[in-house]
């Protein structure tokens, strides 16, 4: 169990004493593609680390359209930030897209443990400081640049660099939810990436034939892939001054 919380940026650099603190309250949690993890709304007493698949966030509107707020891969912890509320509901529901591994951790305990560790507390206030900056890249891309940009600027970071054919690894459906753009809207654009000869898709494989005219289209966005990050954490709370 140590071993595998290491696994994550936000356990990497604790202690052992720390560790072994967590792993006694913490489990695994084995999930199939498709299963619910949690649902939105209900109790947050638990947040996860991701060993393998993926975890998709999503949130529900009353009309029960679906918004997916972030896709969470290996390495990656989720939901941590609401331990620092009196009664947290998680904001969103969590599936897993294929069959995935979790850990889950006690989250009042390890906000306990932040309070007797000033630093500890501000490493963790330092990795939600870069999930921050971003989130605000997101907002940036969303409300000032083109769907056809977002998708450019997506394809062009999940792409090798040596220009290799590569796999999409998450549905199409799910993805251009993720951006923002909808389901036909982003096939749309695949459609014309492919027919102007700067994309050949097939199902979900990809291959970038003019990967200067998708920069072209994705230059004005800025579009990183550190700018898919979760939309519900929080700073660390104030630690003991011991």
């Amino acid at each position: 169990m140590i071993e595998d919380l290491k696994k994550g940026m936000l356990f990497e650099r604790l202690s052992e004493k720390q560790l072994q603190r967590i792993a006694q309250r913490a489990h695994r949690i084995q999930l199939q593609a498709g299963e619910s993890l949690f649902q939105q709304g209900v109790a947050a007493d638990r947040f996860y680390l991701v060993l393998k698949g993926q975890i998709k966030l999503y949130r529900l509107s009353p009309a029960g359209d679906e918004k997916v707020i972030e896709v969470v891969k290996p390495g990656s912890t989720f939901a941590e930030a609401l331990m620092f509320f009196d009664h947290p509901y998680f904001p969103v529901g969590a599936e897993s897209l294929r069959e995935a591994e979790v850990i889950s951790i006690d989250a009042r305990d390890f906000a306990n443990m932040l309070r007797d560790s000033v630093e500890t507390c501000f490493l963790m206030m330092g990795d939600m400081s870069q999930r921050l900056r971003g989130l605000i890249r997101e907002i940036d891309d969303i409300s000032l640049h083109s769907a056809t940009c977002r998708v450019a600027g997506y394809l062009l970071t999940h792409s090798p660099a040596n220009g290799e054919p590569f796999k999409l690894e998450i549905p199409k459906q799910t993805l251009a939810s993720r951006l923002s753009v909808k389901a036909e809207t982003f096939s749309r654009i695949i459609k014309q990436l492919n027919e102007q000869n700067i994309l050949e898709v097939n199902g979900s494989r990809v291959h970038i034939r003019d990967r200067e005219a998708l920069e072209t289209l994705a230059d004005t966005c800025a579009f990183t892939n550190d700018s898919l990050e979760s939309t519900f954490r929080n700073p660390c709370p104030a630690a003991s001054a011991s």
